[in-house]
């Protein structure tokens, strides 16, 4: 028996095997393929019940099993997993070509399309008709037969191209290890870091220390190791990743996947692919996303660079470095914090015991929302690691199942991200709630024994730790309030420059006093974090953020140069041989430190080369926008205002993709977004 193929309600992982991933997907297609026939030779005129809703709800249980399959292969991988992934990607690419150019399914949408503005439908049900339409007019369907067969052609290289590119770069990231033998190579990292690092040489049965390229243990090494060289040494190894013309270099597979999009692009008659993708975003245009992101960087690079000459002349005096290099800038960056607010992570982390923090984030989402979070052993899971709840509204009803996954591991990739496993749908008068996943990657508890089980000391985050994982859960709420009708239009199923906004807004709690006494409590003493700690997280809140800013600014205009209509572009590539010459010009307007000559962004570059950014990574910024000036509404009526969180509640978070996001904003705020909010609060404004 399939598990796959039965019914279930939360996922049966413990039931799943590797071999039950192939078949089933295979005979979901053919099932889905069944229920989009009877659409087509449905002998009555189109209507939207019998059209456009009843496509909306083919495929459940497809997709359910894919976003299964799909979100063990970020975070529970192996090489087994990875070769189906190269099987069934080009599989499920070939359906969705199949049902997009299937002409007699399309002429029955636009049959419904044609007539919209006679059918009295509700604002959801209008925004799923548009949806439904674009979503075969922006993929092929209004082509002619043979350029049908290049998209489809495309279509396929690209799911396998960019699947080849993750797994280089997980690769490249396991395969790098610093082992130290010399105590005095530990010089100036954490307590916390050596232990944690003791522990994973133990694993791989070494004597001494292992530091890897994983954020935990790569990030604390950069910004406290006093040894220059063996920074140099981590910070090219993480800069170099998949960019040394072995079997796992990445530059052929981007030069491949941006000519891809560009020509897909061009096939569908855009300019180029920034084109194709920000004509669904708020931002519409790439004219628009470059003036945005120039804007910001007048703003931000005289604080940029004035931060970076202080930084430089504060090397200088305390070791007398010449020339800061990128190996150099989180240490001496940490360094000169500590002088103006003495205050570093070492010191606060023993006030962000992961336990605490958890409570702590499920508290603030009951004062805002009325949500209670219940731990429960009876939920599935794929890895001893994650934690299972039930989410309950303030009258006890179910909510959402929420799983949380939150310890690097080898078959897991870097970075964090929420993911969901079943969407959240009204359908014949049922609401069906969503079960929604985030997976981190924080400092793991340091084992007394590493045969024993007992921790000598617990999770302890760092506070940056801590804001990300109020990022990730924002996300989830985003999933976890999600009240609509349609799957493709719940929860995050929404514009791309959109869907940060309920993730960033968040992170605000981190920094106010309300928040952090609820949780940031000694992990020994039970102390509450002291007020000079508060005060002084919130005033170096600003601290380098011209160069923050900066380098996000960077990766958008990275990122909008292999998507965007330049010159190269236009001529098919024929301007773009060399991935890092190309890459050196894109960043020349943001750069402060020297380039690395071994070192390659955009060869490890996921977010827009295997996750969903490309030409939106500017989104981070836009939604920086939106969430400075929604939670000045938040600071001027309380930041646990009911009344506010209701509003926020019932015009963003549960409306999903049924409104345009402008729309929805300005139901909640009563006005468009001040951009000037963003600047007051990183406080590039003079």
């Amino acid at each position: 028996m399939n598990p796959l193929l039965q019914n279930f309600n939360t996922a049966p992982f413990s039931k799943i095997e590797n071999k039950h991933f192939h078949p089933a997907i295979s005979k979901l297609i053919e099932e889905t393929k069944t229920e989009i026939d009877a659409i087509t030779s449905n002998p009555e005129v189109a209507t939207f019940k019998n059209t456009v809703e009843s496509l909306e709800n083919t495929g459940e249980q497809l997709d359910r099993a894919t976003s299964i399959f799909f979100n063990l292969n970020s975070a529970e991988t192996n090489d087994e997993i990875q070769k189906l992934a190269q099987e069934i990607s080009p599989l499920l690419t070939e359906f969705s070509n199949d049902m997009l150019l299937n002409e007699a399914l399309f002429e029955r949408i636009k049959a419904v399309y044609n007539q919209k503005d006679t059918l009295n439908l509700s604002e959801e049900q209008q925004m799923l008709l548009d949806k439904k339409y674009k979503a075969f007019s922006r993929n092929g369907a209004n082509l002619s037969e043979e350029k049908k067969l290049q998209l489809r052609k495309i279509d396929t290289e690209l799911s396998k191209l960019s699947l080849t590119f993750g797994e280089n770069v997980l690769a490249e990231t396991n395969k790098f290890e610093l082992h130290i033998t010399n105590e005095k190579d530990l010089s100036g990292l954490p307590e916390g870091a050596i232990e944690a690092a003791a522990q994973t040489a133990a694993e791989k049965g070494k004597e001494g220390w292992v530091f890897t390229l994983d954020y935990p243990s790569y990030v604390p090494f950069l910004t406290y190791a006093d040894n220059r060289e063996l920074r140099k040494k981590m910070a090219i190894a993480f800069g170099a990743r998949c960019f040394h013309n072995d079997e796992l270099d990445n530059q052929q597979n981007v030069l491949q996947i941006t000519n891809l999009r560009h020509q897909r692009a061009n096939l569908l008659g855009y300019e180029s692919h920034a084109h194709f993708v920000l004509e669904e975003r708020m931002a519409e245009t790439p004219e628009k996303v470059k003036s945005f992101l120039n804007e910001l960087l007048e703003k931000a690079k005289p604080a940029a660079q004035k931060e970076f000459d202080e930084l430089t002349a504060f090397a200088k005096d305390l070791d007398r470095i010449d020339h800061l290099e990128k190996w150099d800038g989180a240490y001496y960056s940490e360094k000169l914090k500590q002088k103006l607010f003495n205050l570093d992570d070492e010191k606060l982390k023993p006030y962000f015991e992961l336990k605490n923090v958890i409570n702590g984030i499920f508290t603030v989402a009951e004062k805002l929302y009325g949500l209670r979070f219940e731990e429960v052993q009876n939920i599935d899971k794929y890895h001893d690691d994650v934690k299972t709840y039930e989410v309950k509204d303030d009258e006890g009803e179910l909510t959402a199942i929420f799983y949380a996954d939150f310890h690097p591991r080898a078959g897991k990739r870097n970075g964090a991200w929420m993911t969901s496993y079943k969407p959240q749908q009204i359908k014949n008068g049922r609401n069906d709630r969503p079960h929604i996943s985030i997976v981190c990657n924080f400092t793991k508890p340091v084992l007394s024994g590493v045969e024993g089980p007992t921790a000598s000391k617990p999770s302890l985050l760092t506070f940056n730790e801590v804001t990300t994982f109020f990022h990730e859960f924002g996300h989830a709420l985003h999933g976890i309030l999600a009240n609509t009708h349609y799957p493709s239009l719940s929860g995050t199923s929404v514009y791309w420059d959109f869907v940060e906004l309920p993730s960033q807004i968040l992170e605000n709690w981190c920094y106010e006093k309300e928040t952090l006494e609820l949780f940031a409590t000694h992990y020994k003493t039970g102390e509450i974090i002291p007020m000079e700690y508060i005060e002084k997280i919130k005033d170096s809140a600003t601290f380098h953020e011209g160069m923050a800013t900066l380098r996000q600014l960077s990766f958008g205009m990275l990122d909008m140069a292999w998507h965007g209509p330049s010159t190269a572009l236009r001529t098919g590539f024929s301007g773009i041989k060399d991935v890092k010459a190309f890459e050196v010009a894109a960043f020349d307007d943001t750069q402060l430190y020297p380039d690395v000559k071994e070192n390659c962004m955009s060869t490890s570059f996921s977010h827009i080369f295997q996750g969903g950014y490309s030409a939106g990574y500017y989104s981070y910024k836009w939604a920086e926008v939106l969430d400075a000036d929604a939670f000045a509404l938040f600071k001027q009526e309380g930041i646990f205002n009911k009344k506010v969180a209701d509003r926020f509640k019932n015009f963003v978070l549960s409306q999903g993709g049924t409104l345009d996001p402008m729309e929805l904003y300005i139901k909640f705020r009563g006005q468009k977004p001040d951009p000037e909010a963003l600047l007051k609060r990183a406080g590039l404004l003079q």
